[in-house]
C-alpha cells in the first residue's frame, strides 16, 4: 500500500511528537513508531529539562557549563541559540499541557529548579523525577486529538527512499519517504512525503547494560548512514554513572537529580569515591563520574557502587523522588534507610546524524531532530538534561525552515516502486538473529565501553566485520521481521561506533583510550563518516 503525506515523521519522542504539532498547521501528518505512541527515550527521562528560568542564572552561566562539558568539541554558536531559545520552547511545553513541578512559593510562574552533575546553578525543570512521562503524556495528548495527524504504531521503517539528484547542479540526494514494515500485518508499505524527519532516539541498545528502553536500536542513524547522509561524533557513547544494579531490575535509572540533591557517592566500606577524583566531587561531569565509579569497581573486584541519599530524610526522598523511591521499594531497598547500589550504563549518543543549524541533513528535504542528530550541541559530552531542550529547540528550527519552503514544494512526480520481496523465504533460523544481537552487545560492552584501548577496538573490529557479512546475508535471504531490521541497524551503528573510535587518536570527554591518554588540539575537531 502506497500512503501519501506532507510529513512523515519517523518516532514518537518529545522530538518527534513536538515536530508533528507544529507540522500539522501546514499539511498532514503520518507519524510512524514501532511500538506504542508513548513509547520512547523521552518517556524514560527522569531528571528534567535545563532552561535558564531564575534571576540567580544567566545564559552565559548556562552556555559556559555546555561548552566545558563538551571538553572543546561543542559548536559555539548552536550552543549560544540553543541556550538563549531555551526559555520560550519552555513557555510553549507548558502551553500545551506539561505540568512541572513548582516550587514552594506557590507562585503560578515559580518552578522548583534542580541541579545537576556540570551545572553551575539550579536551572532543571521537572516533574518530580518523571519529567520524561509527563512531556510524553501531554504532547501524546495534544496528537491524538489531531485531526491532521494519522499514528501509525507498531510500524518500523526499512529504509528511506531517495530520488538520484535533487539538482544536477549540487549532485544532492532528495529523501522523498520510506518503506514501513506493518509488525502487527507483516506487510510493508510505501510511505511517500514532502518532508520526512528522522526522530528515532538513541542506541542503548547496542550494549548490553543500558538505561534505554528496548525501542533504541538506533535505527534512524542506520538508515540514514545507508541512504547516504553524514553522521558524526560516534565514538562519545555517555555512560550514565548510576544504573540500579539488581537482578530484578531491567535498565532502571537512578537519576543524576539525586546527586544534585545531594546524594553521595560511597564504595562498599563506606568510603567516599569522587572528592578524589574531581573538584565538583558528586557533581562532577558524567564521563568523570563513569569512569571513576569503573576504575574503583576494577580495583574492589566489586559489582556495584552505592549512592548515598538517606541523610536526607524519608519526607523529603518520597516527595522528590516517588518514582524511585517506589521502584527500589518494590525491590527490597529503602532508599530512606539504606545506600543504593548502582553502576555505570550505557545512557546517551552524543553523535548521530550530521545537521545544520536548522536539523537538515546532506540529503534535501531529511531531517533529523533529537537523539538521532549529532547538532553541535553536546560535543565530547552532554550536559546533564541539555537533551531534551536540545529535542525542542531543533525540532522548532526543522519547522521554521520547512515553513519557509512548504508552499513550493511538490510532490515528486517520480514513480516508487512498492517493496519486492519476491525472492524471499520464510527462516526457520531465528536462532541466528537472537546469537548475532547477543554477541554484538558483548563485544561493544567488552571492548568499546568506558575505557578502550587500540588493540580491543581492533578486536571488535574483527568481530564486527564477521557478523555484518552473516546478518547482511540473513537480510536478503529471508522474510524481514522486526527482530531482523533492529539487528540489522545495531550492526550498522555498532560498526559506526567502532570505526569512529578508531579514528580519534587521543582521549577527549566520553572516549577514553589507554593508548592515546592526552587531548590534541590537533585532533579538536568532530569524526565524521560518510
Amino acid at each position: 500500500m502506497e500512503i501519501k503525506t506532507d510529513f512523515l515523521v519517523i518516532g514518537s519522542g518529545i522530538a518527534g511528537l513536538s515536530f508533528a504539532i507544529k507540522a500539522s498547521l501546514l499539511g498532514s501528518v503520518a507519524l510512524v513508531t514501532k511500538k506504542e505512541t508513548i513509547e520512547s527515550n523521552t518517556n524514560y527521562a527522569q531528571g528534567g529539562i535545563a532552561a535558564v528560568q531564575a534571576d540567580f542564572d544567566s545564559f552565559d552561566s548556562h552556555i559556559s557549563d555546555t561548552l566545558d562539558c563538551g571538553d572543546g568539541l561543542c559548536h559555539k554558536k548552536v550552543v549560544e541559540f540553543t541556550i538563549s531559545e531555551a526559555p520560550e520552547r519552555i513557555d510553549e511545553l507548558i502551553s500545551w499541557g506539561v505540568s512541572f513541578t513548582k516550587a514552594h512559593e506557590k507562585s503560578a510562574t515559580v518552578y522548583d529548579l534542580g541541579r545537576e552533575g556540570g551545572h553551575s546553578e539550579r536551572r532543571v525543570l521537572h516533574a518530580k523525577d518523571f519529567t520524561g512521562r509527563e512531556i510524553e503524556r501531554a504532547l501524546s495528548e495534544k496528537t491524538n486529538n489531531n485531526s491532521n495527524i494519522r499514528i501509525f504504531e507498531n510500524h518500523i521503517a526499512i529504509d528511506l527512499i531517495t530520488t538520484p539528484f535533487a539538482s544536477q547542479k549540487t549532485g544532492q540526494k532528495k529523501c522523498i519517504g520510506a518503506y514501513v514494515l506493518d509488525i502487527e500485518q507483516s506487510k510493508v508499505n510505501t510511505f511517500c512525503a514532502k518532508f520526512i524527519i528522522i526522530a528515532t532516539g538513541g542506541a542503548g541498545k547496542v550494549y548490553l547494560v543500558t538505561t534505554n528502553p528496548d525501542i533504541a536500536t538506533g535505527d534512524g542513524i542506520a538508515m540514514a548512514y545507508r541512504a547516504g547522509a553524514r553522521v558524526a561524533n560516534m565514538e562519545f557513547i555517555q555512560f550514565h554513572p548510576t544504573c540500579l544494579y539488581h537482578p530484578d531490575a531491567k535498565s532502571f535509572l537512578i537519576s543524576e537529580a539525586l546527586r544534585g540533591e545531594g546524594g553521595i557517592l560511597k564504595l562498599k566500606n563506606g568510603n567516599t569515591i569522587m572528592d578524589r577524583y574531581h573538584h565538583q566531587g558528586d557533581l562532577a561531569p558524567r564521563d568523570i563520574v563513569a569512569r571513576a565509579i569503573d576504575a574503583e569497581l576494577k580495583k574492589s573486584g566489586d559489582e556495584c557502587v552505592y549512592l548515598d541519599i538517606t541523610h536526607k530524610g524519608k519526607d523529603f526522598i518520597v516527595n522528590r523522588f516517588p518514582n524511585i523511591y517506589l521502584k527500589c521499594r518494590d525491590l527490597g531497598i529503602d532508599i530512606a534507610k539504606t545506600p543504593i547500589p548502582v553502576a555505570p550504563a550505557a545512557h546517551y549518543l552524543c553523535g548521530g546524524v550530521l545537521v545544520d543549524e536548522y536539523g537538515e541533513t546532506d540529503i534535501a528535504n531529511l531531517f533529523a531532530c533529537g537523539e538521532v542528530a549529532c547538532t553541535g550541541l553536546h560535543g565530547a559530552n552532554r550536559l546533564a538534561s541539555n537533551s531534551l531542550l536540545e529535542a525542542v529547540v531543533f525540532s522548532h528550527r526543522a519547522y521554521l525552515k520547512i515553513s519557509q519552503i512548504f508552499k513550493n514544494e511538490d510532490m515528486q512526480k517520480i514513480e516508487v516502486h512498492p517493496w519486492d520481496a519476491s525472492n524471499a523465504v520464510l527462516s526457520n533460523e531465528s536462532i541466528v538473529i537472537s546469537h548475532n544481537w547477543d554477541e554484538i552487545r558483548r563485544c561493544m560492552s567488552n571492548y568499546v565501553g568506558i575505557v578502550r584501548s587500540n588493540r580491543r577496538l581492533s578486536r571488535a573490529h574483527e568481530r564486527m566485520d564477521l557478523i555484518s557479512s552473516e546478518v547482511n546475508d540473513f537480510y536478503h535471504r529471508f522474510f524481514i521481521s522486526k527482530d531482523l531490521l533492529e539487528l540489522r541497524n545495531i550492526t550498522t551503528v555498532a560498526g559506526l561506533i567502532i570505526e569512529s573510535a578508531t579514528k580519534r587518536k587521543e582521549s577527549r570527554g566520553l572516549h577514553f583510550n589507554i593508548d592515546h591518554p592526552n587531548k590534541s588540539d590537533e585532533l579538536c575537531e568532530d569524526t565524521i563518516i560518510w
